[in-house]
């Protein structure tokens, strides 16, 4: 992934270091898609930098919920470490754009997360912060037409998903859930014709694994 003049290019720019960031940076590793994690940026920009969206934090765990997160996020932490993830969290995400012709084109679009120390660039995001209702304003700013199926909206200009939406507090097993989903559309998306077989690691052994099946 190379840097040029502070940019920087990336299959997949994941917003959030959490258990959701963590859990999906880690499915797009073991279907061999290349990703880039950031910490949570607090507001997002829409196609002018005028257009922005406050988003609160919708990650934290409650107590019951404490101890499976806790367990989940050391397996994922270890995968991470183990298998090389590039996880920045020392870098902040302070502006998300949509730049080409995404909007008329789906196909040729691509983000680019402004962040202090360059821009990433990527052609898939993953939010790990925001409402439903807050996302729809966010996609109308971007002059995108909004049907009834937000998500099928998000996806199609490579915008998904991962521990928020109508969940404000999602338990472990639906964070491992979404992110299961969301890392095989990305890479049915990177990867139409064949889909690479999914690798094997320490991920794939977390405690909760059943709860998705």
């Amino acid at each position: 992934m190379p840097i040029y003049g502070g940019t920087e290019q990336t299959t997949t720019v994941i917003i959030g270091s959490g258990l959701p960031g963590l859990a999906i940076a880690s499915e797009l590793r073991r279907r061999g898609v290349d990703s880039i994690t950031v910490d949570a940026l607090e507001t997002l920009g829409g196609i002018q930098s005028a257009n922005t969206v406050s988003l609160p934090r919708c990650d934290a765990p409650n107590s019951t919920t404490m101890q499976e997160r806790n367990e989940i996020l050391r397996h994922l932490r270890n995968y991470a470490s183990s298998h090389n993830l590039d996880i920045r969290t020392n870098t902040r995400a302070v502006q998300l754009n949509l730049v080409g012709t995404g909007l008329s084109e789906p196909s040729v679009h691509q983000w680019a997360v402004h962040t202090p120390d360059g821009v990433l660039l990527a052609h898939h995001i993953v939010l790990t912060r925001g409402a439903h209702s807050q996302l729809r304003r966010m996609l109308a700013d971007l002059g995108l037409a909004l049907g009834q199926n937000l998500a099928a909206a998000m996806r199609a200009i490579g915008m998904y998903l991962v521990g928020v939406g109508e969940l404000i507090t999602p338990t472990p097993k639906e964070v491992l859930r979404q992110a299961k989903v969301v890392g095989q559309a990305i890479s049915t998306k990177v990867y139409p014709d064949s889909v690479p077989s999914v690798l094997t690691g320490s991920f794939a052994a977390l405690p909760s694994a059943a709860l998705l099946n």
